[in-house]
């Protein structure tokens, strides 16, 4: 898994999701020297006599000390922090969870004593999966491949890593029991935790079928409406104020996870088209929830496409973590695009786009050429580099400096 970076303050908070075990419990208890698990039947005890007495029932251990969703328990967190303050000491606590409280539960934000960590599943890097042979950071020192280098995975076996996910639990596993685990997830999403989040009972064909939607509608720009009519053309009744509530949920749960828009100073907000794309956290979440196969995606290589921009979103935002990096979209009424605008915490940044299938790579190419013309227009910073991630063979630089470089051929 990625390596967490050292807390900037006395607690750090892991949020997760859950029944896939991206790891955040195995991770965190590699730092920590004592640990409570309040999702722990036998902890359901302390819960209840900590509402009075925090300090000495929960708090209380030799640090660094894990509690592990603290979200089963929000006032946790601020009396955290009241002991953070009063102890003035670094690395006190770290804090895990598989979804966010509501705000009205924590009285304090935890500015300036919180550090927050999301972690993402595994990468192909991180499942040994990706060569490593380039370097994400290095590109943006210096963006130029030396030499041509060669992806370890077949388009057949992206179609089976796009099915499986990057869950630590289903790396190494037979096709059926890996595929398996995503189905139950949604199952158990559609069945329980979404009420869990909400305090409130959801209906799980809602759930379903909204996840359907999300799916089918995976890496577009489609509008809430057009998500809300999906839904209720399968005869269930769906409002929007139903959609905002179920989508929230989701994303506390971090199950979805849109790409924003960007939109840089060179036309007017009427030009540039501001809504995000759907994107789930991982894209076995979305073929689980249409139940389809490898072989499957396979005999639709459009949809493949939109998956495979889905696993390159995931693990770009893994590989830059450290960097503070956060990803975006580009799309006007000109019909100029780019898939991914890759922010640093400096302010450099990279234009991406990802194109399963080779023969579109020239097509990637001129819009990436074309934006930045359009940037210079401007008189804007440039980009610090141009690039085409594909599933294909081989790494290389192409004469009008885009780099091509397979998914599997990444690294941070």
């Amino acid at each position: 898994m990625t390596k967490p970076r050292p807390p900037r303050s006395g607690l750090v908070q892991l949020p997760i999701c859950k029944y896939l075990h991206i790891g955040k419990t195995t991770t965190s208890l590699q730092k920590v020297k004592s640990v409570i698990k309040l999702q722990d039947p036998s902890a359901e005890d302390l819960i209840s006599i900590g509402r009075v007495d925090f300090t000495n029932r929960i708090l209380d251990g030799e640090y660094p000390r894990l509690i592990d969703e603290w979200q089963l328990m929000p006032k946790i967190w601020d009396a955290v922090r009241v002991r953070v303050d009063d102890q003035s000491k670094n690395g006190m606590y770290i804090l895990t969870g598989s979804a966010v409280p509501p705000k009205n539960e924590m009285r304090h934000s935890g500015a300036g004593r919180i550090s927050r960590l999301t972690m993402y599943p595994m990468s192909l890097f991180e499942s040994k999966e990706s060569s490593g042979a380039i370097s994400l950071s290095a590109l943006f020192e210096n963006a130029h491949l030396q030499q041509v280098e060669d992806s370890p995975l077949t388009v057949e076996e992206i179609a089976f890593v796009l099915c499986r996910g990057g869950w630590p639990a289903s790396i190494g596993k037979s096709e059926q029991t890996a595929l398996l685990m995503g189905q139950e997830y949604i199952t158990a999403l559609a069945e329980s935790d979404l009420s869990k989040v909400t305090d409130s009972q959801k209906a799980p064909q809602r759930v379903l079928s909204l996840l359907a939607s999300y799916a089918r509608n995976i890496s577009t720009m489609v509008e809430n409406k057009t998500i809300i009519q999906d839904v209720q053309q399968s005869g269930i009744s769906f409002t929007e104020s139903t959609y905002h509530e179920y989508t929230n949920a989701l994303r506390r749960l971090f199950v979805i996870e849109d790409i924003p828009a960007w939109s840089p100073a060179i036309r007017s907000k009427t030009t540039i088209r501001l809504k995000p794309k759907r994107e789930f956290i991982d894209p076995s979440l979305a073929v689980a929830s249409l139940a389809l196969n490898p072989n499957m995606l396979l005999d639709d290589l459009r949809y493949m496409g939109f998956l495979f921009e889905t696993l390159c979103l995931r693990d770009l935002r893994v590989y830059s973590q450290h960097l503070g990096g956060h990803l975006s979209h580009y799309h006007d009424r000109y019909g100029l695009s780019c898939d991914c605008v890759l922010h640093l915490r400096d302010g450099r940044y990279a234009l991406i786009e990802f194109k399963l299938e080779g023969n579109l790579v020239d097509e990637g190419a001129a819009h990436l050429l074309r934006l930045r013309d359009l940037l210079a227009e401007h008189d804007l910073r440039l980009p610090s580099f141009l690039m085409v991630m594909t599933a294909g063979k081989f790494a290389y630089q192409r004469d009008d400096g885009v780099l091509v470089v397979p998914v599997a051929t990444l690294a941070p």
